[in-house]
């Protein structure tokens, strides 16, 4: 029998061996992992499945607040780490921490569970649905159309070079000032910043990155972004490229002046964006805009509602309007019939009782269109939501969406 239980410290090693053959990495952890691993040990928020003395499955869950639409900050219960060695696979050990952990978050009164999800076809059975999406794109520096004298802001702004150090002096402020008006992102306690500045050491090999910070004409912090150089030459020509780990921006101007930066580094042929906003202002700051290249669209923050009438009652609405709501969840924790009254000074969730549903569907596709991305109507056609009043998908739509795309800047 596998037993499914919490790690305990002494634990630690054994779990990690487990997590690492999980994701094909090096089984072996260094003094540097072990030390930044054990900065996330929570007791009872690391699961494993142990079969005798050895874990073969992994699991993780962390205290977290998600942005809402409207900028409210809604509890979450964060999962990550969550493997199975391939020696025990298709013995439902996934199935049991999750359900141990979800259960552990509603005692907990967290309103929602997220997750960035390895393989898309996994999580969706347990309630979670994809609610933010990301893209990837490469500049071609030589295509975009942008001046090669630019040598920076001529608005009185500045763009300067700065340490690790710096960065956790000033990036914490910056974020938290984002994240307030960015549904879908998530806080970055201490610790990510000591993990991005080489202080806390995840990896194996550590290089430090470059730093640039953008300061307004007042002086303001409104930008900071991480890079590295990826050195290539053709014969005597240059072909390398800047990878931006994270780029942070508080203002329009500040997010344009540093996509301009990176495109004017000298030697610079292309710029790989990392992980940005499926719509992200920078296609649109090139003269060429053909000369942003899409490398990859996907999924990024799934999302399980624990608490619907929390979760609906969190939001703002741009309009005004009603829907009730069948709301099917195998589980039986979140389902049933809500009556959401929603407008723009507000919103109301409460039990509909024996009222006549506008919309059936399972608590995976709420979750999809809670942050404002999803379409309903798309839903529908798909077959994945039931509309039991006519015109209900689009009357849901013009409620949930939002003029600008959630967005979640950070893995987990």
């Amino acid at each position: 029998m596998i037993d499914v239980r919490p790690v305990a410290e002494d634990e630690f090693d054994n779990w990690h061996r487990a997590l690492d053959t999980g994701f094909l990495q090096d089984p072996v952890i260094t003094p540097e992992q072990r030390a930044a691993r054990l900065r996330q040990f929570e007791p009872g928020r690391l699961l494993g499945a142990f079969d005798g003395a050895r874990c073969v499955g992994t699991f993780r869950s962390f205290a977290q607040e998600v942005t809402a639409v409207g900028g409210a900050y809604v509890p979450s219960n964060a999962v990550s780490n969550v493997t199975v060695s391939p020696t025990h696979r298709r013995r439902g050990l996934l199935t049991r921490m999750m359900r141990e952990d979800l259960a552990a978050a509603r005692e907990r009164g967290d309103v929602i569970a997220t997750l960035i999800a390895a393989e898309y076809p996994i999580y969706g059975k347990h309630g979670f649905g994809p609610a933010t999406w990301a893209t990837n794109w490469t500049v071609d520096v030589g295509r975009s159309g942008l001046d090669p004298r630019w040598a920076g802001p001529e608005d009185g702004a500045r763009i300067d070079l700065v340490d690790g150090a710096e960065v956790r002096a000033l990036g914490p402020k910056l974020s938290e000032r984002v994240r307030a008006v960015t549904p879908g992102a998530i806080g970055r306690d201490e610790l990510w910043w000591d993990a991005r500045t080489g202080v806390a050491r995840f990896g194996r090999d550590w290089t430090e990155p470059f730093y640039a910070v953008y300061r307004s004409a007042s002086g303001e912090v409104e930008g900071l972004v991480s890079y590295r150089c990826e050195a290539k030459w053709e014969g005597q020509q240059p072909d390398n490229a800047a990878k931006v780990d994270w780029l942070t921006a508080a203002t329009p101007a500040a997010e344009a002046a540093l996509w301009r930066y990176l495109c004017s580094i000298d030697w610079i042929a292309h710029v790989k964006t990392g992980w940005r906003a499926p719509d992200s202002l920078l296609p649109f700051l090139l003269p060429d805009v053909r000369a942003a290249r899409v490398e990859t669209h996907t999924d990024w923050l799934w999302v399980r509602l624990l608490d619907v009438v929390r979760a609906l009652e969190a939001r703002s609405y741009e309009r005004s309007g009603s829907l009730v709501l069948e709301v099917l969840d195998e589980d039986g924790t979140a389902g049933g019939r809500y009556r959401l009254e929603a407008s723009p000074e507000g919103a109301s969730c409460t039990p509909a009782g024996g009222a006549s549903a506008d919309l059936t569907l399972p608590v995976a596709e709420l979750a999809t269109v809670w942050l404002g991305d999803g379409s309903t109507a798309r839903l529908a056609a798909l077959g994945r939501v039931q509309e039991e009043r006519e015109g209900a998908a689009r009357a849901a739509d013009a409620l949930f969406r939002t003029s600008a795309r959630p967005w979640c800047p950070d893995s987990f």
